[in-house]
């Protein structure tokens, strides 16, 4: 016993197990001295509880059923815990009222020097348009239970290089080529509006560089700066869409569906090419009437020479923000949902992944052939499924998207 017993100390001392209620950790602790549980045994276990207890369903020790050994009474408890993943999820009644955040504590900094990275969800296995990124401002102010920026930053502490501007004006382009770059990867590029003059150093940066096409991609309703100011004409402002259901359980503290679409109507009947993100297109309970009505409100509100692009992505996971998410205490059912390998992430299985995207591009129908579409980093054997044609490779893809971007510029 007393062997078993630092065993056991050694194991949860490598997952989550105090991130569960004492209820559930002695629960755990019970079984796990019972059975003899192995470290993975524990592990997936806590990584179960938790995502019961972010989902709202009924916690581990309710669902349990002790079978006649170790085996059997683990593939209940899986078998029970994939039933619940494989079944679109309902937010009916879901509450995250709970969920809240500490105030953000904004801090200066100095690079080195500001070049311009890849897309940091590139992969050779995955079409790819790219994308360049400028990282104006370390991590962000919203809360989407799904963003990747969590795990790579603190996400209450919101960082401005002092020297942006000053860097920006000797950044060195290729005067022969022209570039798509992105300022939406590390933070929002609209949230923050212009302080610490990083509005005004893009726009300064895209007059001097005619041949960059410079993409502002949001969730907010912060466009003050864009409305009292001139925008270049290379500059794009795109918005990540969701349905409300979406926005309101998984995107904290974003502006509604309604805020960001009354925002791109201002800065369209500005002159400013608009454009939209449906990533991540979420499986839930009618998923897929929802985001047609969501498709039905931008066919009304916008020409389709207004709009430069629309794409089409999902949920894809690595494995940090996975551990970190578990590690928060905050309410979520994004995790709740069938995962495969999707070239060393964790994503829907490509016969959903097929569904979605051929739902919403359907949704679309009147768009076609006069907006971009593409998918954001998707198997490369979905493109002539969903849109009926495809790319041999990532630079043909890069040079149609600038290309059409171009004739509307």
């Amino acid at each position: 016993m007393e062997d078993y017993r630092t065993k056991f100390e050694k194991h949860i001392s490598s997952s989550n197990f105090t991130k569960l209620s004492k209820k559930t950790q002695n629960f755990l602790e019970e079984k796990a001295y019972m059975y003899r549980l192995s470290f993975s045994d524990i592990k997936q276990l806590v990584d179960i509880a938790i995502d019961l207890d972010m989902w709202e369903e009924e916690p581990l020790h309710v669902k349990w059923q002790d079978k006649e050994n170790k085996k059997k009474t683990l593939l209940h408890v899986k078998s029970f815990y994939d039933e619940l993943k494989q079944k679109p999820k309902s937010y009916k009644e879901f509450d995250v009222s709970s969920n809240r955040r500490d105030k953000f504590n904004f801090f200066e900094y100095e690079k080195e020097e500001l070049s311009l990275g890849s897309c940091p969800v590139a992969s050779p296995k995955t079409r790819c348009c790219n994308l360049l990124t400028l990282d104006a401002v370390e991590s962000c102010g919203f809360d989407c239970s799904y963003c990747s920026i969590q795990s790579f930053y603190n996400e209450n502490k919101i960082g401005f290089d002092k020297n942006f501007a000053t860097k920006l004006k000797t950044l060195k382009l290729d005067a022969n080529k022209t570039y798509h770059i992105g300022t939406g990867q590390s933070s929002d590029s609209l949230m923050w509006g212009n302080k610490h003059g990083i509005l005004e150093a893009l726009f300064e940066f895209a007059k001097k560089n005619k041949n960059v096409i410079l993409e502002l991609k949001t969730k907010s309703d912060n466009i003050t700066y864009l409305l009292e100011n001139d925008v270049p004409k290379n500059i794009l402002c795109t918005w990540s869409i969701n349905t409300p259901t979406i926005i309101k359980n998984e995107e904290n503290l974003s502006a509604s569906l309604e805020q960001r679409i009354q925002s791109a109507r201002k800065l369209a009947d500005k002159g400013v090419l608009v454009g939209f993100h449906f990533h991540p297109i979420v499986v839930y309970e009618n998923y897929l009437s929802e985001y047609k009505q969501t498709v039905d409100i931008l066919l009304e509100n916008f020409m389709p020479s207004e709009v430069a692009l629309v794409s089409l992505g999902t949920l894809t996971f690595i494995k940090p923000v996975i551990k970190k998410l578990r590690s928060r205490d905050f309410k979520s059912k994004i995790l709740q949902m069938p995962m495969e390998n999707a070239s060393g992430k964790q994503s829907y299985p490509l016969s959903t992944k097929e569904e979605m995207f051929k739902g919403v591009y359907k949704a679309f129908k009147p768009w076609h052939n006069k907006v971009y579409f593409y998918m954001c980093m998707e198997d490369e054997s979905l493109w002539k499924k969903v849109f009926g044609y495809e790319y041999s490779h990532n630079d043909e893809m890069e040079k149609d998207m600038i290309s059409s971007y171009l004739k509307k510029i």
